[in-house]
């Protein structure tokens, strides 16, 4: 059985940029396939049903929505529209367990993972080029993966699959409920005691950028100040990224990387030395 899984991107987060990669790392499972429609950039009305028009005529067996701020109308009405046309969805954004909307979420049938390290960019035009907009996420990509977020994603996404696979469908799969804190996205990913603690300082500098950003986006109106406000979170970032750099090279100095491919059938086979057989 081929299990079809939809990715829907609405606007953009670093999670969004790797998230049906996480699945197919070499392009070589046989046992599911994706399907990816993209909003682009925004999420404007028009540009939210594009997606939800060519994700309902595919019919995947589940769909992944990740935007950010996963409570706006635009990502609301995306999930709630595939959900209508018998699609499961799980919810992939980032940090807004502080709204009260999401409350909403985290008790609806909607599966969810919550990525709090997924901060939101330095979004001034004064200081926001394409340059800086493509440094910045590569350095949270970087930590998403070094940390372990990504593979708890992935592996969240992976269960699904199987379930599909074993003849669940629709409202029986078990959807992910994940809040991806520094605690979860380091568990069991690293042998060196100070390599998981380089990665879990990283997780935690990444998730306090989201709110240095949102003081220099839209608490503060002087220019003169909110350009040092927005640098500054971007240089926090590159923080959490040259940290991720040093605890995967003290991985390799013990030779203790943690390595977990997927084989084409799917199933994921793992080791943690560097010249060594997959078991």
């Amino acid at each position: 059985m081929v299990v079809k899984v939809g990715v829907a991107k609405l606007g953009n987060i670093a999670s969004g940029v790797m998230a049906e990669l996480l699945l197919d790392e070499r392009a070589d499972r046989e046992d599911m396939q994706t399907f990816m429609a993209t909003s682009g950039t925004k999420l404007q009305p028009e540009d939210i049903d594009r997606v939800v028009s060519n994700m309902k005529a595919w019919k995947p067996d589940f769909c992944i929505v990740v935007s950010p701020n996963g409570v706006l109308p635009g990502p609301t009405g995306a999930r709630e529209a595939l959900a209508a046309a018998g699609i499961p969805c799980i919810v992939i954004t980032d940090d807004v367990t502080t709204k009260k909307e999401w409350e909403g979420i985290k008790a609806s049938k909607f599966g969810y993972i919550i990525m709090k390290a997924d901060s939101m960019i330095g979004a001034r035009r004064e200081f926001l080029d394409p340059v800086e907009m493509a440094d910045y996420n590569g350095n949270l990509v970087k930590v998403l993966a070094l940390t372990g977020a990504f593979r708890k994603l992935q592996q969240g996404i992976d269960k699904v699959i199987d379930q599909v696979k074993a003849g669940k469908k629709g409202d029986a799969l078990e959807l992910p409920k994940i809040i991806m804190s520094a605690d979860k996205a380091v568990e069991g990913e690293f042998t060196n005691p100070y390599a998981l603690a380089k990665a879990r300082a990283a997780y935690e500098i990444a998730s306090a950028v989201a709110m240095v950003n949102v003081k220099g986006c839209f608490m503060t109106k002087e220019w003169e100040k909110y350009i040092p406000i927005v640098a500054s979170a971007h240089e926090m970032m590159k923080a959490a990224a040259v940290l991720c750099d040093e605890a995967r090279e003290i991985e390799k100095g013990c030779d203790g990387v943690i390595r977990k491919p997927h084989k084409k059938d799917g199933v994921i086979v793992s080791k943690n030395k560097l010249v060594a057989k997959f078991e």
